[in-house]
């Protein structure tokens, strides 16, 4: 019998390279691995929805929850800690959240999963809260980004979008936003550059919520486009398993010492440190061992005015990814 052929779209990150090259195989499956760029893949996917599987970011996916375009799998390709996320010019005065009340912060795309995350944290944790600042949106370094997903915010969210011909890096160096929140640093960072961090030390800040809360967040969630997963339902389990195995392969790597597989110096400090917070398997796939990290997520988008209508995160998932057989 032929084998199903499938385009899956996803940055090739080590937890996928197994995937990648063929080491794992998604049973039953011919797979055309396309290894893009997070944001191509991103907008392909949402505008055109040119392939069977992709990588999505969790905030676009939650939006289009429950009977959207596609069907998401538990498996989280990328996750991050982002109050290093943030950048003020520097000469600013700011050196906390609180210190940004009644400015006006850029970000990409307002529904973006990074801004998401940081203007709950903030709010929740840092005494900013999020309608105490104004937003202005656009490309980090091209103008004319737009949102990939329709807002329709509440009113005491100002968010306005650049003028046509500006980026928000050059308006932070010019003065025209007070701070960016971004996923990518910004072009003009350096060690002699305009812009700064605003936390001297965001390492420690983000290890400090590490161990305050448990939570490593959640950026992007594979889906299945939906008229893919009604013929084949049992795609979603074999990708699912097969994810999960090319997640393992990356993960014990971290350990062999001998010869480092990264270019990272100390890569078991920091594993030593996620086991102790978060347990062996600290990048974890499935829905039980994220539910905490997705309610939080889940509710943030909502209060922001974004994902008003997603229903509890145990009913994101295809339910085929959610148990399994015993014997």
């Amino acid at each position: 019998m032929s084998r199903l052929g499938v385009t899956f779209a996803c940055q090739q990150y080590d937890r996928m390279q197994a995937l990648a090259d063929g080491t794992v195989e998604v049973r039953g499956v011919d797979l055309n691995f396309l290894p893009l760029p997070v944001e191509e893949t991103f907008y392909r996917m949402m505008r055109f929805r040119e392939f069977d599987a992709a990588e999505m970011s969790l905030s676009s996916f939650l939006m289009t929850a429950p009977d959207g375009p596609f069907v998401a799998i538990p498996v989280f390709p990328s996750r991050s800690f982002r109050h290093s996320g943030v950048y003020v010019r520097e000469d600013s005065t700011a050196r906390t959240p609180g210190d940004l009340t009644g400015g006006r912060i850029g970000v990409p795309e307002f529904q973006m999963t990074a801004a998401v995350w940081i203007r709950g944290i903030f709010e929740e944790r840092h005494g900013l809260p999020m309608t105490k600042v104004s937003y202005r949106t656009g490309g980090l370094e091209s103008p004319g980004r737009t949102e990939k997903v329709e807002l329709s915010l509440p009113a005491e969210f100002d968010v306005v979008p650049l003028s046509a011909d500006r980026t928000l890096t050059q308006a932070l160096i010019d003065g025209e936003i007070d701070a960016l929140y971004s996923a990518r640093t910004p072009s003009a960072m350096g060690p002699a550059g305009p812009l700064r961090r605003l936390f001297h030390d965001p390492e420690s800040v983000e290890q400090q919520y590490l161990a305050d809360t448990g939570i490593f967040p959640i950026m992007h969630v594979v889906v299945i486009r939906r008229d893919v997963y009604e013929r084949q339902p049992w795609l979603a389990q074999e990708l699912y398993r097969a994810c999960s195995l090319s997640k393992e392969i990356a993960r014990a790597k971290l350990s062999e010492l001998a010869a480092l597989t990264s270019m990272l110096p100390w890569p078991y400090p920091q594993d030593a440190f996620m086991q102790q917070h978060l347990g062996a398997d600290w990048w974890s796939y499935g829905y039980e061992a994220n539910a905490a990290t997705l309610e939080t997520f889940t509710r943030y988008s909502r209060s922001q005015g974004l994902a008003v209508q997603a229903p509890e995160p145990a009913h994101l998932f295809a339910p085929e990814t959610l148990e399994t057989f015993v014997i």
